[in-house]
């Protein structure tokens, strides 16, 4: 701290001979840009000398002065959004500070959006304080005065005209959709193999389910069941079978159903929801709770007995059919929470056919025992009888229901904005989760109506090696190591207030028309990334394929990186309607904004969706989608240059 103090004063010093010059390495311009009615951009540009740079928004403690705007007077007039930076910043390491700093080069811009009833009485007053610095020494932080108003002066009204931000062509909304097709299909992975992703997401679902206290113990029952209705073995061995199928088919026409009432859109738009995700942490919670020992969730007890009496009146498949309804229900407060699940996580797919086929992977798992205990009866008898192993099975599922509640809460939590589960807050409760069932497993946790034994098992002791070393390896992401195998999960690096990992890649812009002017005017490429907060694949995305040093220097050097978040919930300043598809739609969110852009324009609406544009908005390449091999981005963003 000492030496940091020392070489600002020794910067002070130097600095005074360049000061009896009055020397100004940085020029200022403050201008207002009216972008509607009720909307205006405040924009500052910097003017640097050569050799001298100007230091960035966000500097560590102890580093030089931080550009900062500060707003004395912002009269009829409120700001919408945070200050953006759209110009290039560099980073190096800084001698006169013994530190890695970031600062702009010969340009700065910095705008402010800002939002009003009526233009003509805003009025803006403030300051920019700031410190430049050439390679040898430093000038002292200055403030550059501002005062500003929409109609204030004829001068301004000149300078607006001739805004850094020309007016949008109006192709920039122009739809694209043929266009992009005549360069092929979309690279990265191909709907076939997202299905059979799917497909064994299901399976491993469902197998899971029969490790439950709900399905475990119903499978001998059922199978002894069926093989004494009937008078002879094999006509019981195939009314076990058919029930398999039963079960199958239920959860398929489940699974069609909800495509069906829903919509592939509407279940995209719904898994990234923020109330939807909200709901779905409390339900997780209540599930989890339940598992621990607090209360018993069940359904009521007269559903399951109607349908044993409709199984008992009727007769051949449709009784079994009403069989197979019954163990739905008597199971569902231990497959609820893993079919919700599964159907939150495929439903952001955007395909018709994902919740059918992550219900038939599901059910797969689910009927096998029934069907292989039918065919084969002498097995019963090695089956594991239902005990305390259930239960402790019960409360593992517990504290992992806990520990993928708060991914749904993060959803909600970033799409509103609240930063009440940063990344370093949701690391630190997952850390504690999987200690706490470490502990469990050996056997140092009990809880209430726990009757499993009370010592650790040799399998308990494996799986609590790996509870304590998954809690171990999470502990770097505290100080913001990237942590690439849950980063679907937790919350994106950017809101972790101490991060010691810099090679994360940052959209330039996340406002389209921002964006694409920007590269209009610098003559650039652009990289149009529809996202959004929900998005398990697009954390994916950023933490194994953007972070590689190829693709995080394509993306920097040669294009610029746009970011449209579709389930921003941040209302817009004129929310609009919309005729899509012969219904009138309500814009009122960014998200809901960003969304319409890559239905209307794209003819698409999963995420991740990466597209190539010029910078008058028509597509220069395929559409890429997701695929965790950075070779495979790098070949698509290697291609000739417009």
């Amino acid at each position: 701290m000492k030496k940091k103090i020392i070489l600002v004063l020794v910067a002070i010093t130097l600095s005074l001979g360049i000061y009896a010059q009055i020397y100004e390495p940085i020029k200022w311009k403050q201008v207002i840009k009216q972008t509607s009615d009720k909307t205006a951009d405040i924009i500052f540009r910097a003017s640097i000398d050569e050799g001298w740079h100007l230091y960035g928004l966000n500097i560590p403690k102890d580093g030089p002065r931080a550009t900062s705007i500060v707003f004395e007077t912002l009269s009829n007039a409120n700001k919408v959004g945070k200050l953006l930076a759209p110009s290039k910043l560099q980073k190096a390491y800084d001698a006169n500070f013994d530190m890695e700093l970031n600062w702009y080069i010969k340009e700065a811009i910095f705008i402010q959006k800002i939002s009003f009833t009526d233009a003509s009485t805003v009025k803006i007053k403030g300051y920019v304080e700031f410190m430049a610095c050439n390679d040898q020494s430093c000038l002292p932080p200055s403030q550059e005065p501002f005062s500003l108003g929409i109609n204030a002066s004829e001068e301004i009204k000149q300078v607006v005209t001739k805004s850094i931000i020309p007016s949008l062509p109006t192709n920039y909304w122009k739809p694209v959709i043929n266009e992009l097709k005549s360069f092929g299909d979309s690279k990265g992975n191909n709907g076939t193999t997202s299905l059979w992703l799917i497909f064994l997401a299901g399976l491993l679902g469902g197998f899971l389910a029969l490790f439950t206290p709900c399905v475990w113990p119903i499978i001998p029952m059922t199978v002894s069941f069926f093989l004494k209705r009937s008078n002879n073995k094999s006509r019981g061995r195939r009314d076990a079978i058919l029930y398999g199928l039963a079960i199958i088919i239920i959860y398929v026409v489940l699974g069609l159903l909800i495509t069906l009432i829903f919509g592939a859109s509407a279940l995209n738009s719904l898994s990234t929801n923020a109330i939807f995700n909200l709901i779905f942490f409390a339900l997780l919670v209540v599930f989890a709770v339940s598992f621990f020992g607090a209360f018993e969730i069940t359904l009521p007890a007269s559903w399951s007995t109607k349908l044993d009496d409709k199984a008992d009146k009727t007769a051949g498949f449709v009784s079994i059919l009403f069989m197979a309804f019954t163990l739905v229900l008597v199971s569902f407060s231990c497959t609820g929470p893993i079919i919700g699940t599964l159907l939150v996580q495929v439903s952001s797919t955007g395909s018709l056919l994902a919740p059918a086929i992550g219900m038939l992977g599901f059910a797969v798992a689910l009927s096998i025992p029934f069907s292989l205990f039918a065919l084969f009866p002498s097995w019963l008898k090695t089956l594991p009888r239902s005990g305390g192993w259930l239960n402790s099975v019960k409360i593992v599922l517990a504290f992992l229901e806990l520990a993928l509640a708060l991914k749904f809460l993060s959803v909600a939590d970033l799409a509103y904005g609240w930063r009440i589960l940063d990344r370093e807050v949701f690391l630190s409760i997952w850390i504690v989760i999987f200690i706490l069932l470490g502990l469990y497993l050996l056997g140092k946790l009990r809880f209430a109506h726990d009757d499993s034994s009370k010592h650790s098992s040799v399998l308990g002791v494996f799986l609590s090696i790996i509870s304590f070393s998954f809690a171990i390896y999470m502990v770097p992401g505290l100080w913001g190591a990237p942590l690439k195998s849950i980063s679907a999960f937790a919350p994106p690096l950017y809101t972790q207030d101490f991060n010691l990992f810099n090679e994360e890649v940052h959209p330039a812009f996340t406002d389209y028309e921002q964006g694409m002017a920007f590269a209009a005017e610098n003559k650039l490429r652009v990289i149009l990334d529809f996202t959004g907060f929900g998005c398990v694949n697009c954390r994916k995305m950023e933490a194994t394929v953007w972070t590689d040093p190829i693709v995080k220097s394509l993306l920097k050097q040669d294009f610029v990186l746009i970011s449209l978040f579709v389930d921003d919930k941040t209302a817009l300043n004129q929310p609009f309607e919309v005729i899509e598809n012969g219904r009138t739609r309500n814009i009122n969110t960014v998200g809901d904004k960003w969304s319409y852009l890559q239905r209307i324009k794209f003819g698409a609406n999963a995420q991740p969706f990466y597209v190539m544009l010029d910078n008058e908005g028509r597509p220069i390449n395929k559409s890429f989608t997701f695929d965790e091999n950075p070779a495979n981005f790098v070949k698509w963003l290697k291609i000739k240059k417009f």
